[in-house]
């Protein structure tokens, strides 16, 4: 049997908290459950963990916040944001801050189980050795293991979605590279909100390489993208 999964948990509300820490342990994970935003931070130093779960409003300090702050720790750390009530720029902002899904209350407990497993498993997953860690785009050279462009000697550091999406790209260089593929593979799912987020990724990409010639990441109608490299 392997080693349990932790679980770092920040919820205000008692109620629903106390049956979230319990349902999680049912199945299996090691919980840290956070009531308050100002001691979220602190708790989340003092120990390892595998995967956040937090809340978006929360006493004295929001979610998001929060989220932010653990990225500046662990930019890996995989977190899922949780709401009671659906707000398009809410969802945004969360997945601009990295986040790996968002789930509004109430929800059911099993797909949100297998929503956490999923994502786990995908951060999880190890490289195949005979795939490659260094790409060439161009006159650029894009690291994977570092999540680093490099062109002319400058550097610019990419997040972890922005690297793999980029991998992909890579991977299917002056081929068009399936949006459902992509998203199933970065995001783990296709829906609305996964979608408008890789779009966000893509453009973040496409600034990125935009100085080096030869070398566009264009849409491909109804298909997907294609890193077009000369």
């Amino acid at each position: 049997m392997g080693e349990l999964s932790k679980v770092f948990m920040v919820e205000d509300d008692l109620n629903f908290g106390t049956v979230m820490k319990a349902y999680l342990e049912i199945n299996g994970f090691i919980v840290s459950w956070v009531k308050d935003g100002r001691f979220a931070i602190q708790r989340f130093g003092e120990q390892s963990f595998d995967i956040c779960i937090l809340d978006v409003m929360l006493p004295n300090v929001d979610g998001f916040t929060i989220a932010r702050q653990i990225k500046e720790i662990n930019t890996d750390m995989p977190i899922i944001f949780l709401t009671a009530k659906t707000m398009k720029e809410d969802m945004l902002e969360g997945f601009s801050t990295g986040a790996d899904d968002y789930i509004t209350k109430p929800f059911d407990s099993e797909i949100m189980i297998c929503k956490i497993n999923a994502i786990l498993n995908r951060h999880k997953r190890q490289l195949p050795e005979e795939e490659p860690k260094e790409y060439t785009i161009g006159e650029a050279e894009f690291d994977y293991e570092l999540r680093t462009i490099t062109f002319q000697s400058e550097s610019v550091k990419l997040s972890p979605k922005e690297a793999d999406l980029l991998k992909l790209l890579c991977q299917t260089q002056n081929k068009v590279l399936s949006r459902d593929i992509a998203l199933r593979q970065v995001w783990g799912e296709t829906g609305y909100f996964t979608t408008r987020s890789m779009d966000v990724y893509i453009t973040k990409l496409r600034k990125y390489l935009k100085s080096v010639p030869g070398v566009e990441i264009v849409n491909i109608h109804g298909s997907g993208y294609q890193l077009r490299v000369d």
